[in-house]
């Protein structure tokens, strides 16, 4: 790939809908399919407040935060390949990427509130976005329009959406879909 590219995203491991508990979250597995077939750094945006919640109870959180628009905090540090990371990253780290994928899990019908903690935190205006997410049913939901809110001025391209139980055996279709970007 020609463009500096980065991946970000959430991703929630433990107790999921349809794959039950897992040690790594659907949507994690989707970045590291992504970083590996583009080159691209990663940024995975951690919330510890989600950590051990068994399934009920973290879909009424979910929705609890988002009647609320709620921002939970969260940490990240950009990994650049496997060779640095960039802890604590400004605003001035982000500028080096002319391209940004955007992912997460669909909680209630859009990303989780901590990602729009992520969009009010970093100005991503300028910069080529795709979203990408992992459900089981919701698809896309409103993440692109809520992402398209998020930036106005960014280029906002048509996302990609994979059920959380192909995740583990069906890279093809990320492969797919990264060679139909045309990057």
């Amino acid at each position: 790939m020609s463009k500096k590219a980065l991946v970000v995203f959430f991703s929630h491991a433990g107790e999921n809908y349809s794959v039950g508990n897992i040690k790594v979250g659907n949507t994690k597995i989707v970045a590291d399919y992504i970083s590996e077939l583009t080159g691209a750094d990663q940024f995975e945006i951690v919330t510890h407040k989600y950590d051990g919640m068994s399934y009920k109870p973290l879909c009424d959180l979910a929705q609890e935060e988002q009647y609320a628009d709620a921002r939970p905090e969260f940490e990240g540090v950009i990994v650049e390949g496997q060779k640095s990371k960039v802890e604590s990253p400004k605003q001035s780290d982000f500028e080096q990427y002319d391209v940004i994928f955007v992912g997460g899990p669909v909680w209630w019908g859009t990303w989780p509130q901590v990602m729009f903690t992520f969009f009010d935190t970093y100005d991503l205006n300028g910069k080529t976005l795709y979203p990408f997410t992992t459900h089981e049913g919701s698809g896309l939901g409103s993440c692109v329009s809520d992402l398209k809110k998020a930036y106005p001025h960014a280029d906002v391209k048509k996302g990609f959406s994979m059920y959380g139980h192909e995740v583990r055996s069906n890279r093809a279709k990320v492969e797919n879909w990264i060679k139909g970007l045309g990057l």
